[in-house]
């Protein structure tokens, strides 16, 4: 048996310990209430909803680096009481709630759940990228247009969607509805009785707004962005992410970030490639295992060659031929244009730098029609062309060419 200073030291350590790795894992994400606003709920199912909406959220981590809350009213137009940044504590969360007043109107469920996927997801209402994102919607279970295909966009973007309906509702469409599993995602109970689920859903919310593990988002071309939990604090040791081309005999790109850091964007990366990127938490005062995942870059944008072929200062034997540079410079090695008589005669070429879009041809031959075309070299290997004739003017009057017509 241990004595009792020892039994406490190691009591107080385990305690450390707890605190330490609920810090490490505490929740962090949007979540958005949607009520039911509309005059299909009664004043005082209103009162009660909005005072249970307000004590469950006067339960949770509000704060600016911990949960974010927003309030949307179901109505004949979706209305956004307040947004995710506008309260920064569970308090002032609960006392914004208990300020809604109903809305009335027609029940537009469907409508309101395709705002709110709008909400949970734009920086301007608040809403944060790389973070967990949860749903409670409470409804007497009627709605005036269809709710399971917008809800389904929601859970497929990620959206953890809890239901808790005061009336009696389609069991089935709300089984769909809610995020599995449903014994903590879907509560039927009188409106009178909605405090009994205020702690045990409190806890769903919570493991739903747990941080996730590394993840990428905002994937282009070019970069992504990768996000991760908090695994460190800012003086217990620092990360190393790597990122490195799938298969490929090259050195990784790295990256050396502090402890609380939880997020980087990473750029310049090649399209349409395959990555791997290892997150390495280093620390002296505890081992954390490193995070692994592969990430695949997009297809390059279409790139676009060169268009709206101009001839200028015809003379009998020379001219000037512009163009709309291609889309994307930066993707531009340079052009090519060749000329020559439609009817039979040598081809010549004139090489054009990138940043350049005009030439002069010299050594026409008058009264001729020649076929110009424009090929842009691009990085990617492509080379798209734009053909156009002109004709050179008899002896040595100088004229505006005749009508162009684009090559067949």
């Amino acid at each position: 048996m241990l004595p009792w200073t020892a039994l406490g030291l190691a009591l107080s350590l385990q305690l450390a310990l707890a605190r330490s790795g609920a810090e490490r894992v505490a929740s962090q994400g949007d979540l958005l209430f949607l009520l039911d606003s509309s005059a299909s709920v009664s004043h005082y199912e209103f009162s009660r909803v909005r005072d249970f909406v307000g004590q469950l959220a006067a339960s949770l981590p509000v704060g600016p680096q911990a949960v974010r809350a927003s309030l949307v009213h179901v109505g004949s137009q979706p209305h956004a009481e307040f947004p995710f940044d506008q309260y920064g504590s569970a308090a002032a969360v609960r006392d914004g709630v208990l300020a809604a007043a109903q809305r009335m109107g027609d029940t537009r469920t469907g409508l309101a759940l395709a705002y709110a996927k709008e909400q949970l997801f734009s920086e301007a209402a608040g809403a944060r990228p790389g973070v967990s994102k949860a749903l409670v919607w409470v409804t007497d279970g009627f709605s005036s247009d269809p709710v399971g295909p917008p809800m389904q966009e929601l859970k497929d973007l990620g959206v953890a969607v809890f239901i808790i309906s005061t009336g009696r509702g389609n069991r089935l469409e709300l089984l769909e509805a809610a995020s599995a599993p449903s014994d903590s995602h879907l509560h039927f109970v009188d409106v009178d009785d909605l405090p009994i689920i205020t702690q045990r859903l409190q806890g769903a919310i919570l493991d739903a707004l747990q941080p996730r593990q590394l993840r990428a988002s905002d994937i282009t071309s070019s970069g992504f962005v990768l996000a991760w939990p908090p695994l460190l604090e800012a003086d217990s040791g620092f990360y190393v992410l790597e990122v490195v081309p799938s298969g490929q005999p090259v050195s990784p790109l790295r990256q050396q970030l502090p402890g609380n850091a939880t997020n980087w964007a990473w750029t310049g990366l090649e399209p349409d490639t395959d990555y791997e990127v290892a997150l390495l938490p280093e620390s002296n005062e505890q081992f954390v295992a490193p995070q692994r995942l592969r990430v695949r870059t997009l297809p390059p944008p279409e790139e676009a060659g060169p268009e709206r072929i101009v001839f200028s200062h015809t003379r009998p034997r020379s001219l000037r031929v512009s163009w709309a540079p291609a889309l994307g410079p930066a993707s531009v090695l340079g052009y090519h244009v060749q000329f020559g008589p439609v009817r039979g005669g040598a081809a010549q070429s004139v090489e054009v730098p990138a940043g350049q879009n005009s030439t002069t041809l010299q050594g026409l031959s008058p009264s001729t029609t020649y076929l110009v075309t424009v090929t842009a070299s691009l990085r990617s290997g492509r080379e798209p062309a734009l053909s156009a004739k002109v004709c050179t003017p008899e002896g040595q009057r100088s004229r505006a060419p005749r009508p162009l017509a684009p090559a067949a």
